[in-house]
């Protein structure tokens, strides 16, 4: 007889305890250790998940082929990987464009805010043609795998660079894997086999096969279903060894070694009767009486839990699929030492609650001609929704084909799964027994998830290398000590971004001499200093690192290969590239101003003196003399001082303040007071005690020059100053406008491929979206990618021709 006691998380995190069926005295007394294990695993994934946040990223691109000189404009959603709701904690989004083992082509920073940001990449003249990764992720993703970043493919084609030989197909390589039920075989237990063969390019490819025994005899075929993906049914015995012999097409038969065969342990087999319901059966080799848990949660939202005691070696669970979340469940066997021995994946098809329809006035159009496009967002019912949108609309042609990826599969198969999912719509807008099936191998051949069960277990808070950068970009940096090359601990740094604007911000080194800078507002490229106090802290050396991440998936790029009949499109598109630089070239350098909080970190201070109000003197010490009614200046052994004045307390006890020069602390003042007073256009002084961040400041003098190039102060050079690029500025999109007869007449040559571009098709109900024809004929698609403020995202498409 099995007992069973099911938990299920309902709201207000009540849990309901359901005794099946009446148990007898024995049992009642083991029942409450079987509830507190269930208990205890809830409690720590629960705890885990509180500290373990994840993000979603998907970035919609303007298209997906592109020639040197051009723009690549992109549209970023982040949404919580809980609920797909647009999130509001990282600030910021790092875009990397990968080629070959890894090398950036292109890195930027991009700034979001409510979980979305739009941004453009300029794509170098000396690219290479290939393919490329173009990834996207955040500082807080980097805590995790690189395999839920962002990931798509684009493809670049330079004119002036041949290409490369076609790959011989005797180069081809396969990369087959086998992935029994649960996790393990079991010598005398039956399981389901899944398998997946991909070539070097991530592709799946079609096979056939067989497992033989040591005698070479067949002891099953097996055939892939689709995306090179399929299974079979094995019952491995104890006294056999196993090999998969399997052919590809033509090619010679590969031999393959398949999982271990184990001599006790548990096998899992999961069955979708039809009825609304999943059986999950468990077997274990050696592991009668024992007891054992069922562990089920949707993106890390606990949906049941289950306990069972195995016996005569099985245990049966029932799950109702309407307690299961959309999307992707993980299902987990504990046993009895809280120890997990079997996981699967498990797909519910989640439904399209987002509808997004777009449809073009007319289906054809003349050259220069306005194209109206109604656009709107709708629930299931028809009842008009507010939906965050991006619209492309480009030309297709045999460079350009149409963008597969889209944000509603994305969410729910894409960014759950490691490895590359080919055509992951296929199987959301398929409901049939053969995607039924095709989606199950799927989930079997993902092995385990993306957190291990040893660490969850451990009950406590997870440790994170990289913070959220809530307020903005972190510019992390490492000191040492330069004699010892050692970490330095309780080191107090300042970061510097020189210009009119004060950009200061202060930091303590950790026990291994890392430090965070938490800027605000940092755009554009720029140079950065950091330094120490060199009058205190003078053995010091401060590298600042990379902020882009240095881990990669195994993903590998698609094959790429330009054919004859690419030609005439590559022509078209290569004239089209000069056309623009030469008469729109201006129109694409032009930029917004970000909307920012200009003032210093001290916000208003005590005094401001513009020098142009004043007769100036010869000298810095003169003006501040003079006219500075805050400071009293002592020159000690030709070394200078400041003593700042109070009105309200006096003369400020202790060390001079801090003295800043177009934002850059300077601590010799001798320094300063050799400044050219003719170069400063304004004082700004504290006349208090000022706390900020690791420092404790005596006051305040902050000196800014016309120029924003200090003035001709000689920094220290043990100050480091590098060049650093923060958040990119937003570029305005240029499409020309064809009003009246005489711009439709204008012998300025409009070659555009890609027409139309905007990151925010927003509002409620039916819209519309203006643009016009260029003066290439062909087929054009527009495609829109949206989400709602509840998760529920969708995409669309249309077309139209232009003769």
């Amino acid at each position: 007889m099995i007992y069973k006691i099911k938990i299920m998380t309902m709201k207000k995190s009540l849990l309901i305890f359901k005794v099946l069926p009446l148990i007898t005295a024995f049992s009642a007394l083991l029942l409450p250790a079987r509830a507190q294990v269930i208990q205890e695993v809830q409690n720590s994934f629960n705890l885990y998940k509180q500290s373990a946040l994840q993000e979603k990223l998907f970035v919609q691109t303007d298209k997906t082929t592109y020639l040197p000189g051009e723009i690549i404009w992109f549209k970023i959603y982040c949404v919580d990987g809980n609920d797909h709701k647009p999130l509001n904690l990282s600030k910021v989004v790092y875009v990397d464009i990968l080629g070959d083992n890894q090398n950036a082509v292109v890195q930027t920073k991009v700034a979001i805010k409510n979980g979305v940001g739009d941004g453009s990449i300029y794509v170098p003249v000396t690219v290479s043609n290939g393919n490329y990764k173009f990834r996207a992720y955040t500082n807080w993703m980097k805590n995790f795998s690189p395999d839920f970043y962002f990931e798509k493919t684009v493809t670049f084609i330079n004119p002036l660079k041949s290409p490369e030989s076609p790959v011989k197909p005797a180069d081809l390589a396969y990369d087959i894997q086998f992935f029994p039920e649960g996790g393990n075989l079991v010598s005398g237990i039956e399981s389901k086999v899944a398998f997946k063969a991909i070539n070097q390019y991530g592709k799946g490819v079609d096979l056939k096969g067989a497992i033989v025994d040591q005698r070479n005899d067949t002891i099953v075929k097996f055939q892939s279903l689709k995306f090179g993906m399929g299974s079979f049914l094995l019952t491995p015995a104890s006294d056999n060894t196993y090999k998969a012999v399997i052919k590809i097409g033509n090619g010679a038969p590969i031999i393959k070694n398949i999982p271990v065969v184990n001599s006790q342990g548990y096998v899992m087999k999961l069955k979708d009767n039809g009825s609304g319901q999943i059986q999950v059966a468990v077997s274990g080799a050696n592991t009668a009486g024992e007891n054992i848990y069922l562990f089920a949660h949707t993106r890390q939202i606990v949906k049941y839990a289950e306990t069972a005691i195995l016996s005569n070696g099985t245990a049966s669970f029932t799950i109702d699929k309407n307690v299961l979340g959309d999307g992707i469940s993980h299902i987990t066997i504990f046993n009895s030492a809280k120890q997990p021995v079997c996981e699967r994946l498990y797909f519910k098809r989640p439904a399209q609650q987002l509808v997004i329809e777009a449809s073009a006035n007319q289906s054809q159009y003349d050259l220069r001609t306005k194209v109206n496009v109604n656009v709107s967002a709708k629930d299931k019912t028809g009842k008009s929704l507010d939906a965050e949108m991006s619209m492309a609309v480009y030309k297709v042609d045999s460079l350009q084909n149409i963008d597969q990826s889209e944000i509603f599969s994305y969410l729910w198969l894409n960014s759950e799964l490691k490895g590359n999912i080919e055509s992951a719509a296929y199987y959301l807008k398929n409901a049939n027994a053969e995607t039924d099936e095709a989606i199950d191998n799927l989930m079997l051949t993902q092995g385990w998830r993306r957190f291990q069960w040893s660490t969850v277990l451990e009950n406590k808070p997870a440790d994170f290398n990289f913070l959220p950068e809530y307020f903005g970009h972190i510019i992390s940096a490492k000191i040492v000590n330069s004699e010892t090359n050692k970490p330095a601990k309780d080191v107090v740094t300042y970061l510097g971004i020189p210009g009119r604007r004060v950009q200061l911000y202060t930091a303590i080194s950790d026990s291994l001499g890392r430090i965070n800078y938490f800027t605000r507002d940092f755009f554009g490229a720029n140079e950065i200093i950091a330094q120490t106090n060199q009058l205190v802290d003078s053995i010091y050396r401060i590298d600042i690192l990379t902020p882009f991440s240095e881990q990669y998936t195994k993903n590998g790029l698609p094959k790429f290969s330009f054919t004859d009949g690419m030609i005439t499109a590559l022509k078209s598109h290569s004239l089209g590239v000069q056309v623009s630089n030469i008469y729109s070239g201006k129109y694409l350098k032009r930029y917004y101003d970000p909307i920012i909080d200009t003032s210093a970190y001290y916000g208003k201070p005590s005094a401001v003196y513009k020098l142009d109000d004043f007769t100036r003197f010869t000298t810095m010490e003169e003006d501040l003399r003079e006219y500075v009614k805050e400071d009293n200046i002592i020159n000690t052994r030709g070394k200078f001082h400041i003593k700042v004045l109070n009105t309200d307390r006096g003369f400020l006890d202790g060390e001079d303040p801090l003295v800043m020069v177009d934002g850059i602390p300077v601590f010799n003042l001798n320094k300063v007071f050799a400044v050219d007073p003719l170069k400063v256009k304004k004082l700004e002084v504290v006349s208090q005690r000022y706390y900020y961040g690791a420092t404790e400041q005596n006051g305040i003098f902050s000196f800014t020059t016309y120029k924003g190039d200090l003035g001709g102060v000689e920094l220290d050079p043990r100050a480091i100053v590098v060049d650093y690029e923060g958040l990119q500025l937003q570029r305005e999109f240029y499409s020309p406008v064809y009003d009246s007869q005489a711009q439709a007449a204008s012998r300025i040559p409009d070659y555009r491929n890609l027409l139309y571009w905007t990151p925010t098709v927003t509002g409620q109900g039916n819209g519309t979206v203006s643009f016009y024809t260029s003066d290439l004929q062909g087929k054009y698609i527009g495609v829109i990618q949206g989400i709602t403020a509840n998760g529920d995202a969708a995409s669309q498409y249309f077309t139209f021709e232009v003769k």
